[in-house]
């Protein structure tokens, strides 16, 4: 695998420094000292992300500042472990928390972890590409609605925006909502930039790999407000983190918030994006179907418009030395970085005619909907169901049957099917239809609870 990765010549996903070009130059210089020096413990004067005093301290507030937010602590088990911990401080054990449907799997892995019950908000899709799309305020009054009809009150509300693809909702407008139905708001911004402070966000999640120039599981969370005590914040992060956090990740954050919110880090960005809309604007004209989403960096091609399945894209692309981000079935994501690869915008338009000629044909038909109820909650509690005993039975046989374990394609880790949901057969039904839509990808059989 070494001699491939190293040998690829149009690398266009994550991290998003694209395999060095864009390190922030504090991380850079770090890398240049020899290996190991930087592979310290929680020293005195270098302290830890829940040490008052220290480099790591200082280096944190200093983030806060940048970013508008009131506290900050960094991560080194990337957006998922501050993730779960964020969640944890939201919701004590027995509450309710409101989850979207396209949330990642780490969120499943804290309710589990807090003894939390996902109350799961069904968002709309798109039937051209099968992408989840961001809520609307109109159906997010519907939500809080129904979630006050009947059982305790939820605790919090958590939003994922933008999304993998770049897709981003009016954040001012949910926030609003939420907290005028007295919910404090979790912001999942793994693949944006913090801005959800400015909407009003009381957490916010960044992964300083995926929009900035820090290292794989370098990551932030940010606070602001008196919805969450930051006291809950540091007791989850002291339950979920490591007590012997790496200090190059934790420097690989610090140097990239820094960098980000620099004069050069901005040239950088500017510089990146204006390239960025050159691509697009090329593949435009080759008459090339394109998402519309709000991120300049995320190219989505959409692939089904093509008559092209999008992981039989991906498999066409990488055999010729170009690797996306992310494949689904109706797109293909490429993540530009902030310092695209030499040559992007002559290859990249070439392979995609190449791609268009060689698999495309009729357009794909339309993606179905999920056949989800605006709010649903598992039957069996989601740890009760994940750790209870399972078997393997065909999805053609699944119907009425708790599920014991999330489906969930990868990347990017976002569950088709929660533990503890019954499975209805018009579910089963459109479950089969996701396994041919992801070969390789979904099993033709599910984990159920034995008895169920």
């Amino acid at each position: 695998m070494g001699p491939f990765w190293r040998s690829a010549p149009l690398a266009l996903h994550l991290p998003a420094h694209g395999r060095g070009r864009a390190l922030a130059p504090a991380l850079r210089r770090l890398l240049r000292q020899p290996p190991g020096s930087w592979d310290l413990p929680e020293l005195p004067g270098f302290g830890g992300p829940l040490e008052p005093e220290g480099t790591v301290a200082e280096a944190q507030g200093r983030a806060a500042a940048l970013l508008g937010a009131e506290r900050c602590w960094f991560g080194v088990n990337g957006a998922s472990g501050l993730l779960q911990a964020a969640l944890l401080a939201l919701g004590p054990s027995g509450s309710r928390v409101l989850l979207p449907r396209n949330l990642h799997r780490s969120l499943l892995h804290g309710c589990v972890l807090g003894g939390i019950e996902p109350l799961l908000y069904d968002l709309p899709s798109d039937p051209l590409t099968g992408l989840w799309q961001p809520p609307q305020p109109e159906r997010l009054e519907r939500v809080l609605a129904a979630a006050s009809d009947g059982g305790s009150p939820p605790a919090a509300l958590v939003l994922v925006d933008p999304t993998y693809q770049g897709l981003v909702a009016d954040l001012p407008a949910l926030v609003a909502l939420a907290h005028r139905a007295g919910l404090p708001v979790l912001v999942d911004q793994a693949h944006g930039g913090g801005e959800a402070l400015g909407a009003g966000a009381d957490l916010v999640v960044l992964s300083v790999q995926k929009s900035g120039t820090g290292l794989a599981q370098s990551a932030a969370l940010l606070a602001q407000g008196d919805r969450v005590a930051p006291e809950a914040i540091e007791r989850a992060l002291l339950w979920l983190q490591t007590s012997s956090p790496s200090a190059l990740l934790l420097a690989s954050t610090a140097a990239a918030l820094e960098h980000g919110a620099s004069d050069a880090g901005r040239r950088q960005r500017h510089r990146a994006e204006a390239r960025a809309a050159r691509l697009r604007s090329r593949l435009e004209d080759l008459g090339l179907p394109l998402v519309a989403n709000g991120d300049p960096l995320r190219l989505v091609l959409a692939t089904a418009p093509l008559g092209i399945n999008g992981l039989e894209a991906d498999t066409w692309m990488l055999q010729r030395g170009a690797i996306a981000e992310l494949p689904e079935p109706g797109a293909l994501t490429f993540c530009l970085g902030l310092n695209p690869p030499r040559g992007l915008e002559r290859r990249l338009p070439r392979l995609l005619q190449d791609l268009r000629r060689a698999l495309g044909g009729q357009p794909l038909p339309s993606f179905t909907a999920p056949p989800l109820p605006l709010l649903a909650a598992p039957e069996l509690p989601i740890g009760v169901a994940w750790r209870s005993p399972a078997e393997a039975v065909p999805l053609e046989r699944a119907a009425g049957r708790v599920a014991a374990a999330p489906i969930c394609p990868y990347p990017p880790g976002i569950p088709l099917l929660v533990p503890g949901e019954r499975i209805d057969a018009a579910r089963a039904d459109w479950l089969q239809g996701q396994r041919r839509l992801w070969p390789g990808q979904i099993a033709d059989t599910v984990s159920v609870v034995v008895g169920s």
